[in-house]
């Protein structure tokens, strides 16, 4: 499954050039993957709920033409790599006209509320399955 989630780029996201600071993306890239949960059926509260976390363990983002004050961009979100212990996640901002602006991954632990890794698919094999379908739907 790929979902995607419409920004318009604000003005307090911009730098002094009128140029999307590259602080910004992780925030745009965040939104998107909320999105992408609820579309798998499930929102963050839910999950978190449930008793399941997802911390950050690593972003990594490339930058390849600017966004500018209020540019519409869409944020394309698929699920990259699936593991019991751990999931990543596959961002790519595109422009109105479809140019591809940054692109970028994150990944993220399978915790418990302790925030102690766990195995999602022995300890939430139904949370599991629902993630797997979404990465299956692509």
């Amino acid at each position: 499954m790929k979902s995607q989630s419409k920004i318009v780029a604000r003005y307090a996201e911009t730098d002094q050039m009128g140029i999307v600071h590259h602080s910004v993306y992780p925030i745009w890239f965040e939104v998107a993957r909320t999105d992408f949960i609820k579309h798998a059926g499930m929102t963050y509260t839910q999950m978190e709920q449930a008793g399941v976390m997802l911390p950050l363990a690593g972003l990594i983002c490339r930058y390849f033409y600017p966004t500018r004050y209020e540019d519409e961009v869409t944020v394309e979100v698929s699920i990259q790599k699936l593991t019991p212990a751990r999931i990543e996640f596959l961002y790519q901002v595109f422009s109105e006209e479809g140019r591809l602006l940054v692109e970028g991954t994150t990944t993220h632990g399978w915790t418990n509320l302790s925030l102690k890794p766990i195995s999602l698919k022995k300890h939430f094999p139904a949370i599991y399955e629902l993630v797997k379908h979404a990465q299956e739907d692509e």
